[in-house]
């Protein structure tokens, strides 16, 4: 490629953004943030999906299909591989997602 102004651009964030990232409590909040997010996203899934229960079996199949291509993604890697920070990212979100679903089935079921 061309060391064009823009490509030079491109390089330059990219490598602040991997400084900021690398800096372990940045990276501790952002994993945090990511289960956060899940668990956010797994009761808003929930609860709109379950209010029409029309899309009740569709919005179940997409979501055991997006957890089994995050576990496919991060548990097919060595263990180093798994310590790329978008792979972590998206384990958590993952994790974060399930736990929510478990959460609301409880509350279902009491």
């Amino acid at each position: 490629m061309q060391n064009t102004r823009l490509n030079t651009l491109f390089n330059t964030i990219v490598r602040r953004l991997e400084q900021w990232i690398f800096n372990p409590w940045r990276r501790i909040s952002i994993l945090i943030i990511s289960l956060l997010f899940g668990f956010f996203l797994g009761s808003a899934v929930a609860t709109t999906a379950g209010q029409t229960a029309e899309w009740d079996i569709v919005v179940a199949g997409t979501l055991v299909l997006t957890t089994e291509i995050a576990n496919r993604i991060f548990y097919n890697r060595s263990v180093m591989g798994r310590q790329i920070f978008w792979v972590q990212s998206i384990n958590y979100l993952k994790i974060g997602l399930t736990y929510s679903l478990f959460l609301e089935a409880f509350k279902l079921g009491s």
